[in-house]
């Protein structure tokens, strides 16, 4: 019979820093997805395009972003991807040229992102990093801006249906763009692929973690800021 002493037992033995990693890696990754979906539909509509406001897709709601092998790889290796905007690039004034500056925004919001949190790390490094819950606090931040990094980084390769792709066939031959979108929805399963096999994984984490390490000072500056406000 299950007791209240088998309760007891069962909280003595569970172990909450596994579940704080996983809550401390899932908010990041909500976080990153969903301004880089949300800026995708706005540059969208911006453009001209309402096809990701009428679907409900211009909402900070992560839910409405959510793909669950990309959420899984942001959590896991750092670095994936959401379920795709809806976008009528036939709404554009120049399709291509929309398509291109739409696909870019994703990215671009994750690099802004990455500096934001960056800066916010720097700010409440001081205040924050002697205690148990500000540490976490600050591994929080930290994990939301490298992945965000990783989301932009990653998003950049010219492989569909990844961003970097549309802004390459921007650039093709008219014929050779129409060829290569016919086949953008098998681009998903070679990502997977190259995912498994390594291909990928290893190049892309070395260049998020060299560009990473190049941004730091952002979090130097921020933190020597606040001291010097503050704390002298």
């Amino acid at each position: 019979m299950w007791t209240i002493g088998n309760l007891q037992t069962f909280w003595d033995g569970f172990d909450f820093s596994y579940l704080l990693s996983i809550v401390g890696g899932l908010i990041p990754a909500l976080i990153c997805i969903t301004l880089h979906e949300l800026s995708h539909g706005l540059a969208a509509w911006a453009l001209g395009d309402d096809t990701a406001k009428r679907a409900g897709r211009l909402t900070l709601n992560p839910l409405r972003h959510l793909d669950p092998m990309g959420m899984l790889m942001m959590v896991v290796f750092r670095f994936g991807w959401a379920k795709p905007v809806p976008v009528n690039m036939y709404r554009f004034r120049d399709p291509r040229r929309g398509m291109a500056l739409t696909a870019l925004a994703g990215p671009v919001s994750n690099v802004i992102v990455t500096l934001v949190f960056l800066l916010l790390y720097g700010a409440l490094f001081t205040p924050l990093y002697p205690g148990r819950a500000g540490s976490y606090v600050l591994e929080m931040i930290e994990l939301t801006a490298y992945m965000s990094l990783g989301l932009a980084l990653f998003n950049l390769l010219p492989l569909p249906p990844l961003d970097g792709s549309k802004v390459l066939f921007s650039v093709l031959p008219p014929n050779a763009y129409r060829t290569l979108m016919r086949y953008e929805r098998y681009g998903g399963l070679l990502l997977l692929a190259l995912a498994a096999t390594g291909a990928i994984g290893k190049p892309l984490s070395t260049a998020i973690r060299w560009v990473f390490l190049r941004l730091l000072p952002v979090s130097q500056w921020a933190n020597d800021v606040v001291v010097n406000l503050f704390y002298r």
